[in-house]
């Protein structure tokens, strides 16, 4: 049969069409080719490199960039040329967008954008990484030869299970070694120097940990923390987080791989850090802001907010007294993060405790009679404390003593609420016949203050009921005297047998079994 030249021309042209549909099959973010029409990483086998005669490594290894100030003041093309002129390594910048001013990055070197935008397809980071390791690199790194291998060796050649990260310091100040514990339910991370771990690892994580360090040539860390360092893991790991490029890049690992049980093996070998001219102070300012802005926004992402440092101090990321509290308008007595298997976030606590203790010192200061009521006392009595799921605070105090307290007073004669002040808010609650003190009046934390009166007979009722289960009259015996008890760091009065009181309360067993606010919502049992 004999073939035209239309015919030829046609099937001409159906065979590069074919050809092109093959090769957009395996164009970045798709699988590697099983033809020329992607480059490979080269394998170690007699290629030539441009590194000294190191061998590229086998496999490959993806350098990402993420860790680099935004705006003109970073080191970025020239961090990713010198990463770049390794054998067998791929490198990306990983930004929300692309730097700006605009800089000349070498040839091969890939820009990902990690913002989402309405025209484009979300951002699949992972699938731009075709190699079984990845290391992250921060600003300024130079590379060294061979020592990206030996990371990778130190990685899969571990015989336990823990270690997930290898990390290597960049620059002559290494970076701290810490343990580290997160606590989601309390909100908190809690950093400690190696070697005193907290309580709460076990014996066979110990036993095991110990069996296996002697075989490794580093430190084994929970978090690293205070100068900067290259972190390499398999792929796989880093893209099986749910903040696997996330900045502060070493914080957000750190916290990630505490919350799975990985650890940290931090080597002795360095990468070298490109020297600089010392910043302005402005620019120094300037980087320190961004930082602090960027490890507020990462703890508020992953809902801490508290952290713990290894000397004690204390690291607050939640709410203050100019801002509103961390949680909303509660329903059925169940906040919200009960639901969520969490207690209250720690700032709250903090300004409950703040509030009360303010409270209870005008009521002494005035001669107000008052206790501490429902799951405040138990608290007291339990834990000299707030209970760490209680979202207020409650008093009860004798009626005819409102007016000796002058702010109660003030309220009371204006019907307005009155600003003490150290910036305490004081009121008439909307519901009923009893008083709130806010802890500002931006952040409604608060104290209810609940007026009883003795009825004949003398047994102590009140005129508001809400439906609590702890909503009950009382003998007046019990505070008869009162007595002092250990509660939020000061000594608050409370009735002359707390335990009894709390059993008319709440029932046989209330101390030794105490629960939710609300059972029928969400039970203690759930969450312990």
């Amino acid at each position: 049969m004999r073939i035209t030249p239309c015919q030829a021309a046609l099937a001409a042209a159906i065979t590069l069409n074919l050809l092109l549909l093959l090769c957009s099959r395996f164009a970045p973010g798709a699988s590697p080719p099983p033809s020329s029409c992607h480059r490979r990483v080269p394998s170690s086998g007699g290629v030539p490199s441009s590194s000294g005669g190191v061998p590229p490594l086998s496999g490959g290894v993806t350098v990402i960039l993420r860790d680099f100030p935004d705006g003109p003041d970073h080191d970025v093309a020239a961090t990713a040329r010198s990463f770049a002129a390794l054998p067998g390594v791929t490198v990306l910048v990983a930004s929300e967008v692309a730097p700006y001013p605009p800089v000349p990055l070498p040839a091969g070197v890939t820009v990902l954008s990690l913002r989402p935008e309405p025209h484009r397809p979300p951002p699949r980071p992972e699938l731009a990484v075709r190699t079984r390791h990845v290391a992250l690199v921060p600003d300024g790194a130079r590379a060294v030869p061979g020592l990206l291998r030996r990371m990778r060796d130190a990685l899969e050649g571990d015989k336990g299970d823990e270690v997930k990260v290898v990390a290597a310091p960049v620059g002559t100040s290494p970076p701290r070694c810490l343990a580290l514990e997160v606590d989601v339910k309390a909100w908190t991370a809690r950093y400690g120097h190696v070697g005193h771990e907290s309580d709460h690892k076990s014996d066979h994580k110990a036993d095991h940990k110990s069996d296996h360090k002697s075989d490794r040539s580093g430190d084994l860390c929970g978090a690293l923390d205070g100068a900067p360092a290259v972190l390499l893991l398999r792929t796989r790991d880093l893209f099986s987080l749910p903040f696997p490029l996330t900045r502060p890049v070493v914080t957000s690992l750190s916290l990630q791989a505490s919350l799975r049980g990985w650890r940290l093996l931090l080597l002795p070998d360095a990468f070298p850090l490109a020297p600089r001219p010392p910043p302005s102070p402005h620019a120094l300012w300037k980087a320190q802001d961004a930082l602090e802005k960027r490890r507020r926004t990462l703890m508020e992402q992953f809902g801490i907010k508290l952290e713990v440092l290894p000397d004690g101090g204390r690291r607050w990321h939640g709410c203050t007294k100019d801002t509103p509290r961390c949680f909303g308008t509660i329903h059925a007595q169940t906040p919200q993060y009960l639901l969520a298997g969490r207690w209250t976030p720690p700032c709250c606590l903090r300004a409950l405790r703040a509030t009360a203790r303010h409270v209870v010192a005008q009521l002494e200061a005035a001669g107000v009679r008052y206790w501490l009521e429902g799951g405040s006392l138990l608290g007291a009595v339990r834990l000299g404390d707030i209970i760490p799921w209680d979202y207020d605070v409650d008093l009860g105090l004798y009626r005819e003593d409102v007016p000796k307290c002058r702010w109660l007073a003030a309220v009371l004669s204006s019907g307005r609420p009155v600003e003490d002040p150290e910036g305490f808010f004081w009121e008439k609650a909307a519901e009923g016949e009893f008083y709130r003190v806010h802890f500002s009046r931006a952040n409604r934390l608060h104290v209810d203050l609940w007026p009883f009166y003795a009825r004949p007979g003398g047994v102590m009722t009140k005129d508001t009921w809400l439906g609590h289960r702890q909503d009950v009259e009382f003998p007046e015996r019990f505070l008869v005297p009162l007595v002092p008890v250990a509660f939020a760091g000061v000594a608050a009065k409370a009735p002359n047998d707390p335990r009894a009181f709390l059993e008319l309360k709440f029932g046989p067993g209330a101390v030794e079994n105490p629960e939710y606010p609300n059972p029928g919502v969400r039970r203690l049992a759930q969450d312990v």
